[in-house]
């Protein structure tokens, strides 16, 4: 198939559906009638799935899901068609439902707006082959406009994924900010130690080898994800800043495992940074609280 041209693919019975539509039928309907009516707009070309040797779903699935358009012919209901047109509807926009007059359609798929044809009638024949031709157009034309059911619920503002990327969100939110209460924690206990630590100097000097140093660990996952993944939506200023509050995490962390520090430098380095590094804490955790609050109230 031609790299330039539009490709539109069809879905349709392969073999007997019906004594009237047997497989001779549908590739005479194919041949004589689809392919030739949607390649008179000479930049799409029409192509369907054909029974081959091996396992032909996968390249299915791909035509379903990257062919700009696609014509399902419901006649007979057929459920290969049926389920072609499910996985369709679940991916993608520009797909047409045609069926020959007289065929029922479940309720699902009435609302879709179906184009009925009648070969044997030629006034009817003309009226299809003029309405076909247009939603050929419209899906050239428009690409990205809506005809999935499934796509419309899942997608777009107050919707099951809005719904579900929502819900998602705050579960990632509440992580950071238990993070941050646990450093907050650990941060306090930490200051409180190398406070100790310098009053042990002072006083009794000849006992430095026995003074208190703290045990605890920062965390450093929930807002790693979060910068990393960018999934609230924030201005660059807070991500900069959760950069830098991450960076003194790490910092602070290594200083505490590092063993070629010794324990009288990490005090000082702790004293002096240790208020700026709970404030940051104390600010992120803050924001990450008003923005929990705000992703609660967006529907």
């Amino acid at each position: 198939m031609p790299e330039d041209k539009i490709k539109c693919f069809v879905i349709m019975p392969f073999s007997k559906t019906t004594n009237e539509h047997k497989e001779d039928y549908w590739t005479n309907h194919f041949n004589t009638f689809l392919k030739p009516l949607i390649e008179e707009d000479t930049t799409v070309e029409a192509h369907r799935s054909t029974p081959m040797r091996g396992d032909i779903l996968k390249q299915i699935i791909n035509d379903l899901v990257v062919d700009p358009i696609v014509v399902a012919d419901l006649t007979d209901k057929n459920e290969n068609v049926y389920w072609e047109l499910g996985v369709r509807q679940s991916f993608k926009h520009g797909t047409i439902t045609i069926a020959e007059e007289g065929t029922r359609l479940p309720f699902d798929i009435i609302t879709k707006g179906t184009i009925f044809y009648n070969l044997k009638d030629d006034l009817k024949r003309k009226v299809f082959n003029k309405q076909f031709k247009e939603a050929i157009q419209d899906c050239v034309r428009h690409p990205e406009k809506t005809d999935s059911h499934v796509l419309e619920t899942l997608s777009g503002r107050g919707t099951l994924f809005e719904t579900f990327h929502r819900d998602e969100t705050i579960r990632r939110l509440n992580a950071v900010i238990s993070e941050c209460d646990s450093n907050l924690s650990s941060i306090e206990y930490i200051i409180n130690g190398a406070k100790q630590n310098q009053g042990l100097i002072n006083r009794l000097s000849s006992i430095i080898k026995g003074k208190k140093f703290s045990p605890a660990r920062l965390k450093t996952l929930s807002i790693e994800l979060l910068i990393t993944q960018r999934y609230l939506e924030a201005d660059e200023e807070f991500y900069k800043f959760a950069e830098s509050y991450y960076n003194w995490i790490i910092i602070m962390d290594g200083l505490l495992l590092g063993e070629e520090v010794d324990r009288s430098t990490k005090d000082k380095w702790i004293l002096h940074n240790g208020n700026a590094i709970r404030y940051a804490v104390g600010w992120i955790k803050q924001y990450i609280e008003r923005s929990r609050d705000k992703v609660r109230n967006r529907l």
